[in-house]
């Protein structure tokens, strides 16, 4: 029985090798079903990891209340996307216990000038607090203080890139720079913090909230407090977050005047938001594992295909091994040992092509790659069962051959 195994082996491996572009034509479909399935699991893997650093980087105890409601969208039915102000961000500082921060922004993207030199930049009014809650710190000058604030003074903090653009070699310092033809002094450049979901943070400045909303957007017509977009909270604990939530809710329905009904307002915490990103990523692992695994079933029909064909190509072989005495067994042994080892070997090519493609994601992106392991042998398995699966039709066809009309075809 093992030899026979090993003859039809050896029989099976003579025929691929001599037959080499063939083969690898027939595996061409396994070795990209292989690596497809391998590298989007691994990107998918490597996106999740990415979403949660990021998150994890805000601050585990940070909330942050949008205008709107995030179930219906900040334009259904009642949300509106204006509906949070300057005011109720103090109302929280002040009546809210269970936290320690509060940082309202509001936010353009803008043009900013430095005598010939010119950029785009997002345009951040904010108040003190939003270096606490952000975490950002400084590599010159300072941030904004509440005389800034208070004072509603001209003053500005650029991101490291928007320095960069602006002087490029001299000191920002006690320089101005120009936004909607206003004169602003530069009071500190931030330190670099690179990207944060898609959002080059460098490419900020930061101004006091009552400037931006009075001078730069423009007071809104009917406004007691000028709107803002976010309203970021440090909580005092990632314990109490929690608490805080529900304290910020209360607040915010008791000064909307909303008895029953939808918030016009989300409040959302950072496992909130994890929550809701790891079920999109979830979601975007399975439809890219489900992609790449369509392309390794197409793989396997190309195998058939193929071994249909080198079966009517080789009649007259399997005609003249019958008539030596070669059972149907072994006919039936080795046409599916050659798909086997087709797939087998399409599986093995693909990996290593899947490892190579993951390793230059994380060297060309800011993805951290990581092979499974699990999709490794599931993948495997899987191109080796396909091959086994769509190797036994062929391979019964050939053995059922009758060998007289084999040699005479």
């Amino acid at each position: 029985m093992a030899f026979n195994f090993l003859e039809n082996a050896t029989m099976a491996l003579k025929t691929l090798a001599a037959n080499k572009m063939r083969s690898g034509l027939t595996m061409l479909g396994i070795i990209i079903g292989n690596a497809s399935v391998i590298a989007m699991v691994a990107v998918g893997e490597a996106a999740q990891v990415y979403v949660t650093r990021q998150f994890e980087e805000l601050g585990t105890n940070v909330l942050f209340v949008t205008p709107g409601d995030a179930q219906r969208g900040p334009v259904a039915g009642t949300a509106r996307a204006d509906t949070l102000t300057l005011a109720d961000a103090e109302a929280i500082a002040t009546e809210v216990l269970a936290i320690t921060a509060v940082s309202p922004e509001k936010n353009q993207r803008l043009r900013v000038t430095q005598g010939a030199a010119e950029t785009q930049a997002n345009v951040i009014g904010t108040t003190p607090e939003y270096s606490t809650v952000r975490n950002l710190t400084m590599a010159q000058g300072r941030f904004l203080s509440p005389i800034d604030t208070q004072s509603n003074l001209q003053v500005a903090v650029l991101g490291s890139e928007v320095a960069r653009t602006l002087f490029s070699s001299q000191a920002p310092l006690n320089q101005r720079i120009r936004i909607n033809n206003l004169s602003f002094r530069v009071i500190g450049v931030a330190t670099e913090r690179g990207s944060s979901f898609g959002q080059n943070q460098d490419e900020a400045i930061y101004l006091p909230i009552e400037v931006m909303a009075s001078q730069v957007t423009g007071q809104e017509a009917g406004k007691t407090s000028p709107s803002v977009q976010t309203i970021a909270i440090s909580a005092q604990s990632e314990a109490a977050s929690s608490a805080a939530q529900y304290q910020i809710t209360n607040l915010l329905r008791l000064r909307h005047g909303i008895l029953q009904g939808e918030n016009d307002f989300t409040v959302q915490s950072q496992q909130d938001l994890l929550a809701t990103a790891s079920n999109i990523t979830d979601m975007l692992v399975l439809v890219l594992a489900c992609t790449a695994g369509i392309s390794l079933l197409v793989g396997g029909i190309g195998i058939m295909n193929i071994m249909l064909v080198s079966v009517t190509e080789r009649t007259r072989e399997i005609g003249l091994r019958k008539a030596i005495g070669a059972k149907g067994s072994d006919i039936l042994a080795q046409f599916t040992i050659e798909a086997v080892i087709l797939a087998t070997t399409g599986g093995l090519i693909g990996t290593t092509l899947a490892i190579g493609g993951v390793f230059l994601l994380t060297l060309l992106s800011p993805l951290t790659g990581g092979i499974s392991l699990t999709a490794i042998v599931l993948s495997f398995t899987v191109s080796g069962g396909i091959g086994l699966g769509f190797g036994i039709l062929p391979a019964r066809r050939a053995a059922q051959l009758d060998p007289i009309v084999a040699l005479r075809s």
